[in-house]
This record gives structure tokens, sequence and C-alpha cells, in this order.
């Protein structure tokens, strides 16, 4: 595939049901998310972003580690109801935008990708690399979570994650991975000096 996924494929994905991924019925998804929150190893965090948030469900989890959360994503339907999930959080807001060429201002010390590098191209996840480098605040974090199944896009989770990984080293060291039945889920730190 040439082209990252477009806008045109979600809205298809969200027409046909509003919660395609079942974020809200799958005991899976709610584990992800968990270990997600968890591999942050409790730390807070002043600025976070969240590319991809959907519904919000993650967006949620990781509000109370975060002074401000902005989520993004590229279409308004999830993300209407990203709001509604999230209503009673004042320090959580949200965008809509296509990343890598769109990109929010601020700069951030925690970045999470979850479930959204696959299904760009090689091209547009180092331009996505580039973007994270471009706004992270000193001492950040990056969390990459890739779905590790078979599908027709652009990158398998593995390619999208090693892809990411390798155009992000010397600024950003891989410092935690965890490989689960379905995904994979790397953290990536600041490299000290």
């Amino acid at each position: 595939m040439t082209e990252s996924r477009s806008p045109a494929h979600f809205q298809r994905i969200y027409d046909a049901n509003p919660d395609p991924w079942g974020f809200a019925s799958k005991p899976y998804e709610q584990e992800k998310y968990r270990r997600t929150v968890q591999a942050l190893g409790g730390r807070r965090f002043a600025s976070g972003l969240e590319i991809g948030c959907s519904l919000g469900f993650l967006t949620r989890m990781l509000a109370p580690e975060c002074e401000a959360l902005l989520g993004v994503d590229l279409l308004e339907q999830p993300l209407e109801a990203a709001r509604q999930r999230c209503a009673d959080q004042p320090r959580v807001r949200f965008e809509r935008m296509q990343v890598p060429g769109e990109w929010p201002d601020g700069r951030w010390d925690l970045i999470v990708l979850s479930e959204v590098l696959y299904f760009l191209t090689p091209a547009d996840i180092d331009r996505c690399a580039g973007r994270v480098l471009a706004s992270l605040l000193p001492n950040a974090m990056v969390v990459l979570v890739n779905w590790l199944g078979q599908s027709d896009d652009p990158c398998t989770g593995d390619e999208a994650a090693n892809r990411f990984i390798t155009a992000a080293a010397g600024p950003l060291r891989v410092e935690y991975q965890d490989r689960q039945p379905g995904y994979r889920l790397d953290v990536l730190a600041s490299a000290r000096a």
C-alpha cells in the first residue's frame, strides 16, 4: 500500500459500528490499556499527547497521570464520544487532525501512539517520528502500542514499531518492551546525557 489510511477509510468503519474495535466490551482492550498505563511507572507528566485517541477509553485512563492531556483523532465522530467520556476531566481536551501531515502546537513529556502506527506508510511513520522528536520536552516518554495481527494495512505492527524506533534512535532509546498475545508495547525515553 502506497498511502496511509485515509479519513474515509475510518469513516466507513465508524459508520458500520460506533465501537468498531470493541473498546467498551472486550477484556483484551481493557487489559491492554491497563498495561499501557502501568508501563508509565507511576510517573506524572506535565503535558501528554495521545495520537489516535478514538473513543477516549485510554484517554480517560491516562488523564490522572497528566497535568494536561490532548487527544487527537482524524474524525469528529469518535472525538465527540471521547469528549463525552472525558467530560468530567477538565485537564483533557481534544482536536481533530490527521497526523503526521498535521501536528498539534505544544511540547510534550508524554506521547502515546496506541494502535495507530501500522495505519501509516513507512514514510509517514518516519515523518511522525520526526514530529514527535521535534515536540518533546526534556525527560520525555513515548509509548507505542501495536497490534500484531494480519491485515491489509500499510505495515504490520512489528514493522511499524521497529520503523518508529529506528527513526527515533539517538534522541530516544528503548526503555521497556512487553509482548503480549495480540500486541506489543514499547516505551521509549529521552536519551540521558
